[in-house]
């Protein structure tokens, strides 16, 4: 353990905090981590049960495709299963959660070195990395979309890596994708501004690095844990605001192959060199956005060591198509910090309100702003170039609505569009926007998107959505049923359908990983293995 005290709580005491808010339920009959585990917590977010009512799931007996029982249990939604479940991992109150992310940003707290751990407690390395069964292998990884991905993948991650310049680490929540018991690969975003670890996977080739040092984090305490999606200014030590969050340093530990530092209290450490030369297919996997992301050239990750507490638990997101913890993740911190840009930093009263709505959507493309009764057209329309420009990737649509719509409503949007606006008058299309997230490559747009394009039709195939396939879904809802959960209340949709943008060989492989034999796949991907190429770039098998 580490030798200094703490405030701030680790992952097994914030799951205990959650068993005692009853936000906790623990399932301990037998789970399919390939087929089952996702399925079964995705009925929360597509059954009909209302948002309050999410829980955290703690997997205590997972196993895989194949049957094969794994040590470790497995908790997915504990951060973010619904509004109260991120308020517990802040430690505040849903209205006072946007004030401690402003006064954490503003006075970030630097974190506190220390000599032992937890999170190195079992140290895996060498050999023992090595071989089915062992290393990455060993860990219960699910499949996130059953039937389309092409491997179990790390979602729940603080991926760390360091600026080679300045010494300055990044947290950032990438996926990973396991490819060989000391393999993955991982998908670190390119598109407009690039994130923080991409920027430093650039610097390192520019300098003619062949590898770069990085950390994967699994179950970090929860106040480490939600800085890495926030998207904070680039340059800035995510571990310093985690601490500015806490109200005292965090503690963090040197690993033991590469010289990054890690948080001390959590669950699982995978370190590890990316390889800056050769790039290496990875997917298809279903992204929050909500469609499967075919196959991209991405960053494989040679592992070097694996790092864990004794009594690990492996944390893992569900996202895909939204709602989703993802989702509710951003959504939280999100919709206030629109509503403080707009009503302090923009000096709007008459917005009440900000909704960024979530289903199917991804919060980013659509925001309402509720404004009170009265307000002049002028601030009205104030408020919604604020809400557009605020963030490049959010706001493609803006609405403002009265305060008799309720923004969580989108038959009451509609309505509110068909009786109350005028076309002529009452519509603006603004060019020279970022494109932002979504199922076409932002980062292969030249040409930028704009804000308030109302036709919503598709102009392109695109891959199928991304939800686990009936077959899994139903094999799942029957799970719940026995387990005598809530009575689901399916909405549409609720799986997803092998058609649009999707070859044969992307079925295959999902199939594959749904049984449990992802590795098959790693093998076949490695031999595709290619140099020159830019992270991201599409790869057909049929081309």
């Amino acid at each position: 353990m580490t030798s200094h005290k703490r405030r701030y709580a680790d992952l097994h005491e914030h799951l205990q905090a959650l068993k005692e808010q009853g936000l906790l339920l623990t399932i301990d009959r037998p789970i399919d981590k390939d087929a089952e585990l996702h399925p079964l917590m995705r009925w929360q977010f597509v059954g009909g049960i209302e948002e309050h009512e999410r829980k955290a799931f703690l997997f205590t007996h997972v196993i895989d495709g194949r049957g094969r029982k794994y040590e470790f249990p497995v908790v997915v939604g504990a951060l973010a299963g619904n509004r109260r479940i991120y308020g517990v991992g802040m430690g505040a109150p849903l209205d006072e959660i946007q004030a401690r992310w402003d006064h954490a940003i503003a006075n970030p707290i630097p974190p506190r070195e220390v000599e032992t751990a937890c999170c190195q407690e079992v140290v895996i390395e060498g050999v023992d990395l090595l071989g089915a069964g062992h290393g990455l292998d060993s860990l219960p990884i699910p499949v996130s979309t059953p039937g389309f991905d092409s491997a179990p993948t790390l979602t729940a991650t603080n991926v760390i890596t360091r600026d080679p310049d300045t010494g300055v680490q990044n947290h950032g929540t990438y996926r990973a994708a396991l490819k060989a018991p000391d393999r993955l690969v991982v998908r670190m975003a390119t598109r407009v501004g690039g994130a923080g670890g991409y920027r430093h996977y650039l610097k390192h080739q520019k300098r003619g690095d062949k590898t770069m040092p990085c950390a994967i984090v699994l179950g970090a305490p929860p106040c480490v844990a939600f800085v890495a999606p926030m998207k904070l200014p680039i340059d800035v030590d995510e571990v310093g605001v985690a601490g500015g969050v806490a109200g005292e340093p965090i503690n963090v530990v040197r690993c033991r192959t590469v010289d990054l530092l890690v948080p001390a209290e959590a669950e699982l450490i995978i370190e590890g060199w990316l390889d800056t030369e050769f790039v290496e297919p990875e997917g298809p996997f279903g992204e929050s956005h909500g469609h499967v992301a075919p196959e991209e050239f991405n960053i494989p990750m040679r592992v070097t060591a694996i790092t864990h507490r004794k009594d690990a638990i492996i944390a893992s997101y569900i996202s895909q198509v939204t709602p989703s913890e993802s989702s509710a993740i951003k959504r939280v911190s999100y919709e206030p910090m629109f509503l403080g840009h707009l009503r302090n930093a923009l000096g709007i009263r008459g917005v009440k309100r900000v909704t960024l709505h979530e289903r199917m959507t991804a919060l980013r493309r659509i925001a309402v702003i509720t404004m009170a009764k009265g307000t002049p057209r002028s601030e009205v329309w104030r408020a919604l170039y604020g809400a557009t420009s605020f963030k490049a990737d959010c706001g493609k649509i803006c609405i403002a609505v009265d305060e008799d719509i309720d923004a969580e409503n989108s038959d009451m949007i509609f309505w509110a569009l068909s009786f109350r606006m005028n076309p002529s008058t009452d519509l603006q299309v603004l060019n020279y926007r970022s494109p932002g997230h979504g199922p076409e490559r932002e980062h292969e747009s030249e040409d930028g998107d704009a804000t308030l394009l109302m036709d919503a039709t598709t102009k392109e195939e695109l891959p199928p959505l991304a939800l686990p396939k009936q077959e899994y879904m139903e094999r799942a809802r029957k799970i719940w049923e026995e387990l005598g959960l809530p009575k689901l209340r399916p909405q549409s949709p609720w799986f997803g359908v092998p058609a649009g943008d999707w070859l044969p060989q992307w079925d295959a492989a999902g199939k594959r990983a749904a049984e449990g034999r992802y590795l098959e796949n790693g093998t076949a991907s490695e031999t595709l293995r290619r140099s020159g190429i830019k992270p991201e770039t599409r790869y057909r098998p049929d081309e």
